[in-house]
């Protein structure tokens, strides 16, 4: 184990000097990471960042562009021939075609080259010509990302957080009965070990669907080819002998293989290289689910930090500890879905669920933001008359039915302590409130030459993100 650690932090630091000799001697390159968990929106949010790049029309808040700086931009061959590329032009065709639809979800890695060429700022620009800047973007699953917390976990320890969780949780029940039942110490059986990996990813399905982040490992949800291979075909077990051929001898050594074999070869190949990183989040689903969910959405941002490795890129920093990450933005999405008067409500809470891995951030020197965006505005706004009362409601297309409607969330809070609090005590319920949330389809849109897709603060994400190199 010791000497995996060394050689994959020597592999690292080879990278962060060869990454740094390629921005020095040749074309700057920022390698921007986009994760969220299921449904935080990473394709829309790529698809519509790339091709409000390309048109700038609406980025009056992108800085380099607003000031004519940004003379073109364009896409070009992705630099890894071995990732797949992502599929801009079809996720694009979906949000723009007819009838318009939401692209496919993320299920595994893939990356898109945008290049562009920006005449620098400042006292010496004049003396200048346009010079080009690469931007990597590398799109990944979250599931995959929280993975990275097993590699400081033995199978009993993970078995006993695991446990806990489902334990914890209505949708653990099926399994809780069936792990009480498995015998560890009798000889391994496959049809048993398949069945009892089986009823683990049904588990970890079901928590997802309701609103629960923490469900590692992430593969038994996005197994990709994988599916069915003995290095997903584990699950936590209460704690007991493990005698040689034992299950759970067997499914410790599958869960030391899935770290080995799948987690950290992700970690080395692809995390462990990006730079910039923007972290997508269903704040609003969440805080529709319940007190719970929007608890285990806290931690879960505390973990998904501690996967990270902040810092400045200082040249140093790179040559002797690989590169690090400069920024992160904790972006609440789907902003379109409350009327903008909430929005800083919204942000408010984003910022509280996120204070502690903000500030861990800061503290290892990393520049955080947290932030209410929509890649794609969905809907239109409107206030009505209800019960003689006026309500801010936003209107759009119901995506089951296709129909339009006037929709009215519920109040957010001026406190976020409202929305935090209770999860932390305990409570299943809200009290006192009902948040609802609607799934909208993308809208009908024509857009003017120069224009890329409506949104909601995506420039001021691009400038936090990338203007600096702008």
């Amino acid at each position: 184990m010791v000497l995996t650690t060394l050689a994959d932090g020597l592999l690292n630091t080879a990278q962060g000097i060869y990454d740094t000799g390629a921005d020095m001697l040749g074309t700057p390159t920022i390698r921007l990471g986009v994760t969220g968990l299921a449904r935080s929106g990473k394709t829309v949010f790529i698809t519509s960042l790339v091709a409000n790049l390309l048109d700038r029309g609406r980025m009056p808040h992108l800085l380099a562009a607003a000031e004519g700086r940004v003379h073109a931009a364009f896409l070009q061959p992705q630099p890894n021939d071995t990732i797949p590329r992502f599929d801009y032009e079809a996720h694009k065709a979906s949000l723009l075609g007819t009838p318009t639809q939401w692209p496919d979800s993320t299920r595994s890695v893939s990356e898109l080259r945008l290049s562009l060429k920006v005449q620098p700022a400042g006292l010496l620009a004049g003396l200048q010509g346009p010079r080009t800047l690469h931007l990597d973007i590398i799109d990944y699953p979250g599931e995959w990302l929280l993975d990275l917390g097993l590699l400081d976990q033995s199978y009993e320890d993970w078995s006993k957080i695991a446990l806990a969780r489902v334990a914890a949780r209505a949708e653990g029940a099926d399994y809780a009965a069936v792990a009480s039942s498995a015998d560890g110490a009798a000889r391994l059986d496959e049809v048993v070990a398949k069945g009892l990996a089986a009823s683990f990813t049904a588990y970890l399905t079901a928590a997802r669907a309701a609103g629960f982040y923490d469900c590692t490992p992430g593969r038994f949800l996005l197994p990709g080819d994988l599916a069915g291979s003995p290095v997903l075909t584990f699950a936590p077990l209460p704690p007991g002998e493990a005698p040689r051929r034992s299950l759970r001898r067997e499914m410790a050594r599958r869960f030391e293989a899935y770290k080995a074999q799948v987690v950290r070869p992700f970690f080395r190949d692809h995390f462990a290289r990006i730079d910039r990183q923007v972290v997508l989040v269903d704040a609003l689903g969440a805080i529709h689910s319940g007190p719970a969910a929007v608890e285990d959405m806290r931690q879960g941002m505390a973990d998904i930090l501690g996967a990270f490795r902040p810092g400045r890129n200082a040249f140093l920093t790179q040559l002797f500890r690989g590169r690090r990450v400069e920024k992160i933005l904790f972006a609440a999405t789907k902003a379109d879905h409350i009327h903008h008067t909430q929005h800083a409500r919204l942000t408010a809470i984003m910022e509280a669920l996120t204070r502690d891995a903000r500030d861990r951030a800061r503290f290892a020197g990393a520049d955080t933001a947290a932030m209410a965006i929509a890649a794609l505005r969905a809907t239109t706004e409107d206030t009505i008359t209800h019960d003689g009362a006026q309500l801010d409601v936003v209107r759009g297309t119901l995506l089951e039915t296709g129909k339009q409607a006037a929709f009215y969330p519920g109040t957010l809070p001026e406190d976020p302590a409202d929305i935090l609090t209770p999860g932390q005590s305990g409570a299943r319920d809200w009290l006192g409130a009902d948040y609802e949330v609607m799934r909208f389809a993308p809208g009908d849109m024509t857009l003017k030459p120069g224009d890329g897709p409506p949104h909601i603060r995506l420039d001021q994400a691009a400038q936090f993100l990338i203007g600096d190199r702008l």
